[in-house]
């Protein structure tokens, strides 16, 4: 009974907040809390302390990822901006204010994480304050830290 029941004939008779056969189902929803306070950011269901996000757009542990909604990459530029390139509307405050990620440089455009990775991935480009192009990727992994790759 995966440490959480008792077996009771050859059934699993499960301690309280466990379910199924096995009793390997936790019925507590702490893994599912958005940080909104939402379970599942209101977009998904929980199940065995773990997100079914019900809405397609969204993933992640709490529902809270949208790779194509608006705004991830417009969100983050200015930060990733004076970071990387030290300029930007943020060039003043970025100690302060853009310490939140961990950032990596890389080389080329075909360097950038691919899709393919465990976490969810935003592809961006974005122009910055001299009217130029770049290029970076924002992901968050289940730790929640964020991470951000950068052509230089």
């Amino acid at each position: 009974c995966t440490g959480n029941g008792i077996c009771k004939c050859r059934v699993c008779e499960c301690f309280p907040n466990f379910t199924g056969s096995a009793c390997d189902c936790s019925l507590d929803t702490t893994p599912c809390m958005a940080s909104n306070g939402q379970i599942c950011n209101g977009r998904g269901t929980c199940e065995c302390g773990t997100c079914n996000c019900t809405d397609p757009k969204f993933q992640g542990p709490t529902c809270e990822t949208c790779q194509t909604c608006l705004g991830v990459c417009t969100e983050h530029k200015d930060c990733i901006q004076c970071r990387a390139f030290d300029k930007g509307e943020k060039k003043e405050t970025c100690s302060q204010e853009c310490m939140y990620f961990n950032m990596t440089r890389v080389e080329s455009r075909d360097k950038l994480p691919q899709p393919n990775q465990p976490d969810p991935l935003s592809h961006c480009k974005e122009k910055d304050v001299d009217d130029c192009w770049f290029y970076f990727t924002y992901s968050v992994n289940s730790n929640g830290e964020v991470n951000v790759h950068v052509v230089e």
